[in-house]
Order: C-alpha cells, then structure tokens, then sequence
C-alpha cells in the first residue's frame, strides 16, 4: 500500500513537472501564412539613441537573414499605436513585433487605458491571422505595475513574450544614450532578447 501511495505521488509529479516546464499553450497564429515580419512601436523600436543599422530590429533582421519593416515612431503612446494599426495590418504580416507603454509611463496615462490599448493591438493583429511577439516595459521606479499586465495579455492571447525588455539597460550608462534610450551595445541586448523568442518559438 505504501509503494502504491509512494508511486502515485512520483507520478503526479512526473506529470506536474510535464505540464508547468513542457506543456504550453501553442502561440496564436504560429504558423500564420503572411508574407512580412513587422516591428511596432515608439522609439525604442526606431532605434533613438543608435547609430545606422545598430537599432534592435536591424540587428535581428540581420541575424535572421530576413528583412523587417520598422514602424517605429518616436513619442507613439499606445493609443497612437492604436489609431495606425491599420499601417501594420496593410502590410500582411506573418508576425509583429509589438512594443508600447513607455511613453503613456511617462505621460501618466491611467494604467487602464495603456493596457486596453495595447491588448487591442494585439487582438486586431491576431485577428488577421497574424501572430505577435509582445515586448514589455518597466511601468515604474520603485515597483512595476505594468508586469502583472503585459504578462496577462501575453497569457491570455498567447503570444510570444519578452518581458521588461530594458532590465539591465536602465541606469546603466554603457548601455545607455540617454535615460530612457539605449545606445548601440543596449539595442544589441535587446536583439539577443528578442532572437531567442524567435529561436524558440518560430
């Protein structure tokens, strides 16, 4: 009886072990049929603080031996993001790059409302058969509200997912052009960032 017991335990977590470090949902539009890759965002996607070539979505382009066209706009919040989607989804993408929040942190636009905007990008992106790569940014100083919330939309519309893409960046003044801007050798941490999910994922 107690080997039984013993042996049933070890099962649940063989199993356990399975689905928490194996089992994942499949990424929405994986293997969608679109003919481009889009990079989306504000001016950590235009690549502000780098010099030609050295943004993060050229190095990635180059690394992936694919071209990427960069929608980058410096100052976009998340509802001017919103407000061009249709720039994104003329283009037919297979998969965006998605990446706001930094600018409604600065403009203290209410959380909400960041985050409504952004997960309708994502669903208006999905919904043309696309798939995404969501980026995050840190929400605050001393503590991050924003984390919780990217994480949920990344969860709950199954997309790829880079958390806080600027961790080991801010503060860091070789890595760094100005306060919020990376210089080339931040935008390359962000490359090896984002190459990874496309490694693993695509």
């Amino acid at each position: 009886m107690k080997k039984t017991f013993i042996g049933i335990i070890c099962l649940a977590l063989i199993f356990g072990t399975y689905f928490f470090f194996i089992y994942k949902t499949p990424i929405t539009n994986k293997n969608s049929t679109g003919q481009t890759i889009v990079a989306f965002g504000d001016s950590l996607v235009y690549g502000t603080g780098s010099t030609q070539g050295n943004d993060f979505v050229s190095l990635v382009s180059n690394e992936l031996g694919q071209p990427i066209i960069n929608l980058g706009v410096p100052g976009n919040t998340s509802a001017s993001g919103l407000a061009r989607i249709e720039e994104v989804i003329a283009l037919k993408p297979k998969i965006v790059i998605v990446l706001f929040g930094g600018n409604d942190f600065l403009q203290k636009i209410p959380i909400d409302t960041t985050f409504q905007n952004i997960d309708e990008i994502v669903t208006r992106i999905h919904n043309t058969g696309s798939a995404v790569i969501l980026l995050g940014v840190r929400g605050g100083l001393l503590t991050d509200p924003y984390a919780d919330r990217f994480e949920e939309i990344a969860k709950n519309r199954n997309t790829a997912y880079v958390p806080n893409i600027l961790s080991g960046l801010i503060g860091n003044t070789s890595r760094m052009s100005d306060a919020i801007h990376p210089n080339d050798t931040g935008y390359k941490i962000i490359a090896d960032k984002v190459l990874t999910v496309f490694t693993k994922e695509f």
